[in-house]
């Protein structure tokens, strides 16, 4: 075991090591967890040779068939019909990155020694996270509950030679790929197919992922915010820490000590100010970015404590001699965080587009549309335009996917949470944000030329002008288009920490 492995039993405690399991090192087994899963597997063994009981998903058949006994000659073959059955996604395919961490996931949800498989299973999963074998997922099939079943089905029929795997930046066949390591197919023992397809990788997944994502555009709109506020030529009172002590909510608090960091030592903050207060948009920053970073805060904790939970069914406790039948893998708590999370973010582009529009419309010695000669030239008036749709398509993305549930498997399944349209749509609402920011970036860095000289906090200039290397002063109309995703790559490899 190498010293520069992530160990995947290691208990994840904050975003930082989630951001690891993305970082592309190897992630290994300890002994301690090597020892678990071969325990629980040699019980599971045992019981089943030793008694006749029915114990489900194990000997019986699955969802409305639980009380279908299945011979124990059969019992290998049940377990990789179901993971053919229940290869059932459609839609697009699951990004790269969100695949790697459902494997790293996944196979930290089974190191516990509680889901019965194979320590060759854990090793096999364990081989195509390292060598950056990623099976083809599609983002629709799941219900989010019963576990993310058709997604966690794609994930895993390349075990048994079975579905497409990326690999070398190339969709292949799994089997091709397994030649090529010398592979052979995974021979399911009882209980695993099950324990590999109940979870909720898929929904925890794309959770991490945006979550990771928020973290950044939440530092990100704070600074975009700021640069906004000089550019308007705002007053600084509404950052005053004495009105931020008697409302003492964590991330009001917060939002406002970073504003009056940002703002420190601006020539521009300190010139005399002729209105005496600004639009919400402005005075409002600490309390509606404060408030999407409670949520933030809230829903982070939720993905952490999932993470580092078993979640397939039955549950195999060795030690007490017990094989229960649960459900740890419905997806409510996430569902609900999700769309929270959402709904959230989406609040920080609507207050950013808002930003946006006050910069535009020709107030406080501005010019209209920030351009010189405004009516030859249209200058920033649609790149609003642009960011007014993409705010509007989030709020209609913020319907809550978690108010939902269609019944399954003959009402066996009959409450399902829906969490993985949540998951899938969060992420696309968190893409939106990040563009939205990028225009009022590129907006706010035009107009704040119109102050010179007078310049803005030394923390605040450097980002400036590291932006105006990628992105130049607008004299004339020219195609913005190709500035406003300069703008996003911008946000996304400038780094803030």
């Amino acid at each position: 075991m190498s010293h520069n492995n992530i160990k995947i039993d290691d208990e994840i405690s904050n975003l930082h090591q989630a951001r690891q399991l993305l970082s592309g090192r190897a992630v290994c087994l300890s002994n301690e967890a090597i020892a678990k899963i071969e325990k629980c597997r040699k019980y599971l063994d045992d019981k089943i040779s030793q008694s006749d009981d029915l114990f489900y998903g194990i000997n019986t058949g699955f969802g409305f068939l639980q009380n279908v006994k299945i011979d124990k000659s059969q019992l290998e073959t049940l377990q990789e019909n179901l993971i053919k059955s229940h290869a059932c996604g459609m839609g697009d395919e699951v990004p790269s990155e969100i695949v790697k961490l459902m494997l790293a996931l996944k196979i930290k949800s089974l190191s516990y020694g509680h889901s019965g498989v194979q320590t060759a299973t854990m090793m096999r999963l364990i081989d195509m996270y390292n060598n950056n074998v990623l099976p083809v997922i599609f983002t629709q099939g799941s219900l989010g509950a019963s576990g993310d079943l058709a997604p966690l089905s794609h994930l895993c029929l390349p075990l048994i030679g079975l579905g497409e795997v990326y690999f070398n930046g190339t969709k292949t066949a799994a089997s091709q790929v397994w030649k090529h390591f010398g592979w052979a197919p995974i021979v399911l023992q009882s209980k695993e197919g099950l324990a590999l397809i109940n979870g909720t990788q898929f929904m925890s997944a794309y959770g991490m992922h945006s979550i990771l994502q928020a973290e950044r555009l939440l530092k990100w709109a704070n600074i975009i915010a700021a640069i906004s506020f000089e550019a308007f030529d705002g007053v600084s009172f509404p950052f005053n820490e004495h009105i931020h002590a008697v409302r003492a909510h964590t991330g009001q608090v917060s939002v406002a000590a970073t504003m009056r960091e940002l703002l420190k030592g601006s020539a521009i903050a300190t010139q005399q100010k002729t209105q005496v207060q600004d639009p919400y948009s402005f005075r409002c920053i600490p309390q509606v970015h404060g408030a999407t970073l409670d949520t933030f805060l809230h829903v982070s904790s939720v993905f952490i404590r999932e993470i580092n939970s078993v979640t397939d069914n039955p549950n195999i406790f060795p030690d007490e001699d017990l094989i229960l039948s649960g459900g740890n893998f419905h997806g409510q708590p996430l569902a609900l965080a999700l769309d929270f999370l959402a709904i959230a973010m989406s609040e920080i582009a609507n207050i950013s587009e808002r930003r946006t529009y006050q910069l535009i419309s020709g107030l406080r010695n501005l010019p209209p549309f920030l351009v010189k000669n405004p009516g030859l030239n249209s200058g920033f008036m649609i790149p609003q335009y642009t960011a007014a749709g993409i705010v509007s398509e989030n709020k209609q993305l913020c319907t809550p996917s978690s108010v939902d549930s269609i019944p399954s498997s003959i009402n066996q399944e009959d409450h399902v949470s829906m969490g993985a349209n949540g998951a899938v749509k969060c992420k696309r609402v968190i893409d939106n944000v990040e563009k939205v920011l990028a225009i009022e970036l590129l907006t706010a860095v035009q107009a704040i030329e119109f102050r010179r000289p007078l310049k803005t906090s030394e923390q605040l200039e450097k980002i400036i002008i590291a932006f105006r290397k990628d992105v130049s002063f607008n004299e004339a109309d020219r195609i913005l288009h190709h500035d406003m995703i300069n703008a996003v790559t911008f946000l996304k490899n400038y780094n803030i920490d």
